[in-house]
């Protein structure tokens, strides 16, 4: 806003006062109105996205519950023996939705490996003088093979030990590991395979004869310079679930038992057992139930905040009212096919005085539910028109990006920016309002200049006159 600092010069009033006390009566009371009304609509704003985060949270939570898999799932409790403090646990177990409920006993007969390839030291020619001893003078390809895999190293001319130890260990194979044992006199070359199972022990050969004491099997043909010791063989994991015998190409036993994976970690010592109980999985169906419980109660919690009081940013509310009341009527929903349960308030919630849900009922108790008619508290979420359905309309309508709170956020961000238009739109009119006041007053203190040096010069004339005095 412009302003001129010297009217009333002329006059000798102090029309600056006049022209500032009348703008500041024109335009505090607008300033006022307006920071009223921005503050207001910034706090609608906050009361409705905090609104829209929690119903948010619970939309992802029945999300969830809308899937029978979420009820379903078995869980498999494992009591190790007595001496896995001290030589760890001998088997892990995992249930999925298939697995039957029932009680196992398990023990391991043997562990699955894979096999070890050595020097064979029956003929001192194998052993190498140290790890960098050159290997080869001609360039050549060892090919290693495990079962169903191979994988080829190339070999270059002039090659040390220790250049091929490197190389295969740096290769991209199926699990093959390369070292070298000094043993003061000589170094001997030692091979790892991890692919296990019976029948899939390590086999090397060369397409260069002097690769042989790098390989099973001889570039002519006959053993090479490694050797697999009986004790060295890739061998089968077997185990035994209540005395039947199992054997599989890795530790881990996948559907063994249906819906069971069990994983062998060590061999029984004098035929200890692991007892496994098969059972649903009570504590994640109890944990999705507090889920649920606790998403609820956070936005009965955050409406109230947002609405309970007349100094609430969104008291008396009809949008906030009514989803109040739907979500609380929601719960009274009549389900069917959920055999003895027909509502949330069947399998041990309430409401309590404040209209948020607790797991006390003085029918029965959620473990009581759980404890005989556990597949049934599923379907009162995933049936057709269950809790899920009910709730996830309720909550699409008001939540998602067409939604009514997503409207009520645009039209209050509108009024902000319409807001924002009629400060400007003020702030002109007050220049026209100053620069209409600089106008009337600039004539005005011409007026009085003029009249005022009329009358001083009236008054000069008048004293030269013989017998005038001014009293």
């Amino acid at each position: 806003m412009t302003t001129i600092t010297n009217a009333g010069v002329g006059s000798g009033l102090d029309l600056e006062a006049i022209i500032s006390a009348t703008l500041q009566a024109s335009n505090q009371p607008k300033l006022q109105q307006f920071a009223s009304r921005e503050s207001e609509l910034s706090v609608q704003l906050t009361g409705i996205g905090g609104i829209k985060s929690v119903m948010s949270k619970l939309q992802d939570v029945f999300e969830e519950l809308a899937s029978p898999d979420e009820f379903n799932q078995r869980v498999a409790n494992v009591r190790q023996p007595s001496n896995a403090e001290t030589l760890g646990d001998l088997v892990s177990v995992r249930a999925d939705g298939t697995a039957t409920t029932g009680a196992f006993e398990i023990n391991v007969l043997q562990t699955a490996k894979g096999s070890r390839a050595q020097t064979d030291t029956s003929n001192p020619a194998n052993a190498f003088t140290s790890a960098d001893e050159v290997v080869t003078t001609a360039a050549g390809t060892l090919t290693f093979t495990a079962g169903s895999e191979s994988f080829d190293i190339d070999i270059e001319a002039g090659a040390t030990l220790e250049d091929i130890r490197q190389k295969i260990n740096n290769s991209a194979s199926f699990g093959v590991s390369a070292n070298i044992i000094n043993t003061g006199s000589e170094s001997l070359l030692v091979f790892e395979s991890s692919e296990a199972g019976a029948g899939n022990d390590l086999v090397i050969t060369n397409n260069n004869a002097e690769l042989d004491r790098l390989s099973t099997v001889a570039n002519a043909g006959g053993p090479g310079g490694l050797l697999i010791g009986v004790q060295d063989n890739a061998q089968d994991a077997i185990i035994e679930v209540d005395g039947i015998q199992i054997s599989n190409s890795s530790n881990v036993f996948t559907n063994a038992v249906q819906g069971l994976t069990i994983t062998a970690k060590r061999e029984s010592e004098a035929s200890e057992v692991a007892n496994v109980d098969v059972e649903f999985d009570r504590e994640g169906v109890t944990t999705k139930i507090d889920e649920f419980i606790a998403a609820f109660n956070n936005t009965i919690d955050m409406i109230g905040q947002q609405s309970s009081s007349v100094s609430s940013p969104l008291f008396g509310d009809a949008t906030v009212r009514s989803i109040k009341d739907q979500l609380t009527n929601a719960l009274t929903t009549k389900i069917e096919g959920a055999g003895d349960f027909e509502t949330i308030f069947d399998i041990g919630l309430s409401l309590n005085e404040n209209g948020k849900l607790e797991k006390q009922n003085v029918v029965r108790s959620l473990n009581e539910a759980l404890d005989t008619n556990f597949s049934d508290i599923g379907k009162l979420f995933t049936n057709t028109g269950g809790l899920a359905d009910t709730f996830g309309s309720i909550l699409e309508n008001y939540v998602d990006s067409s939604g009514v709170l997503k409207q009520r956020q645009d039209i209050l961000n509108l009024q902000k920016d319409d807001l924002e238009d009629d400060r400007l739109n003020h702030q002109f009119r007050m220049q026209q309002l100053e620069s209409s006041l600089r106008q009337k007053y600039a004539s005005l203190d011409t007026l009085i200049a003029s009249m005022r040096s009329s009358g001083d010069y009236l008054m000069g004339q008048l004293s030269s006159l013989p017998g005038f005095t001014r009293e």
